[in-house]
């Protein structure tokens, strides 16, 4: 049947069309080993897909070993490591969902511990743990907070070489599969930096000004996007405001969102924070359902971009009102989704959208109809003495 809800319509993006407009948000977990996935990877990657996503984005993906935020992140700096995110691909093309990427750098958050060691500096203890540490990079020698390590401020040919990483990066993600490439300009992170007066101090052109602090993002953006078939979409994920004082705004998110559009990137992920030590979105407001949508509405309808929402948009009715009422184009779901894998099938029968678990698996749909069928003869029955 055809749903009314803009949800589960189609959208096509180049060359690309998505089954429908729900993305599963990368999300960090920090089990990678050497940079490789494991079993556990292609079990939680293969269950949103199975779960009915459109598209699943895999975790952010270091482009060097050095661009790895902890000793758990994966990455994809090197070819075997096409060879074993492969499988991952498969398996979600093989349940109808589009395989998508998220490529960064963690620049001065490096080497850090894993989100449930403490989220912070490594420790002896780490270390002596079996954990590497690396001396991370930035576009200063700013470190992110009291107590982290000093980053070495990249040279020239430091930021050309990290260029040439996330070119070649994007290019083993479409061996590997991958039918959606993400650059991470979010977060802190290493090109997040760049754009942030917080982080960038530098003197020459890459610093001071906006234009300046836009730059290296920019050439990263232009470097991938000339590489990858024009057939293939160019996502961008941005943190819209630092939430400091002095840092990022929305105003430059604009700018910047312009800016990319106009070198062939496709769809503009509106997160926020991330500068500010305790966590990647810390926000100086209270957090309540679809609170970073308007950052995803601005973008939209200022720069006429296709926009994706994202950050505690969990009912299917939320979902589908953003999209209604022309605040996005697509709604990324994270943590609901690891509570719910299923949250796609579930938002189509709330909505609508299909009856009879008419697209689930056929393995699963053929139980749940005599299951579904079960639970209704059991309604019908009288109560035992009534």
């Amino acid at each position: 049947m055809q749903s009314k809800a803009l949800l589960f319509q189609p959208l096509k993006i180049r060359g690309l069309e998505l089954r429908n407009r729900i993305v599963v948000s990368p999300m960090a977990m920090y089990c990678a080993e050497n940079g490789y996935p494991t079993q556990f990877h292609l079990l939680h990657y293969g269950k949103f897909a199975m779960g009915g996503a459109g598209t699943v984005f895999i975790e952010e993906t270091a482009i060097t070993r050095d661009g790895r935020i902890t000793n758990g992140c994966l990455g994809l700096w090197e070819e075997k490591q096409v060879e074993a995110l492969r499988p991952i691909t498969s398996a979600l093309k093989s349940h109808g969902s589009a395989p998508a990427i998220q490529i960064a750098h963690g620049g001065r958050k490096g080497s850090a511990q894993r989100a449930w060691e403490g989220n912070g500096p490594l420790t002896a203890q780490n270390i002596a743990n079996g954990d590497e540490t690396w001396t991370p990079v930035g576009p200063s020698d700013k470190p992110f907070a009291n107590g982290w390590l000093v980053p070495q401020a990249l040279s020239r040919a430091g930021m050309q070489e990290t260029l040439q990483g996330f070119v070649a990066t994007a290019l083993r993600a479409l061996d590997a599969g991958f039918e959606i490439i993400e650059i991470h300009m979010a977060h802190g992170y290493l090109l997040q930096s760049f754009l942030s007066p917080l982080a960038n101090i530098r003197t020459d052109e890459y610093g001071g000004s906006l234009e300046n602090r836009m730059r290296f993002p920019l050439e990263v953006t232009d470097a991938v996007r000339r590489a990858l078939p024009d057939s293939v979409p160019l996502f961008v994920r941005i943190s819209s405001t630092d939430w400091i004082d002095g840092g990022w705004t929305m105003d430059d998110s604009v700018e910047l969102s312009r800016e990319l559009l106009s070198r062939g990137v496709d769809v503009i992920d509106c997160s926020s924070g991330g500068n500010l030590s305790g966590g990647a979105t810390n926000s100086s407001l209270t957090r309540g359902p679809g609170y970073q949508v308007p950052f995803a509405e601005r973008i939209r309808k200022e720069t006429g971009a296709l926009t994706q929402a994202v950050g505690f948009i969990r009912t299917p009715q939320l979902a589908e009102q953003v999209l209604r009422d022309g605040k996005a184009d697509l709604i990324a779901i994270g943590r609901q989704m690891l509570f719910n894998p299923f949250w796609a099938r579930h938002a189509a029968e709330v909505l609508g959208a299909e009856q009879h678990f008419e697209t689930w698996p056929q393995q699963y749909g053929w139980w749940l109809n005599k299951w579904a069928a079960g639970l209704r003869t059991m309604d019908e029955q009288p109560l035992a003495g009534s």
